[in-house]
């Protein structure tokens, strides 16, 4: 005999799973790690002080 299958909730699980999928490609395509996150803020700090250190005085 046959499973009975509630066709909403098969619908909404494999939306959910689809979604998941996409969340996990989104995060290896788009993502940074932390590390890379913070070397590019020291980064951008170092440039603007240097940037400061530059200007002249009026």
């Amino acid at each position: 005999m046959a499973d009975i299958v509630n066709l909403n909730q098969a619908r909404k699980a494999k939306a959910k799973a689809d979604d998941k999928a996409r969340a996990t490609e989104n995060r290896v395509r788009f993502g940074r790690s932390k590390a890379e996150k913070s070397l590019e803020a020291a980064r951008a700090e170092k440039l603007r002080r240097d940037l400061d250190g530059a200007k002249r005085e009026d």
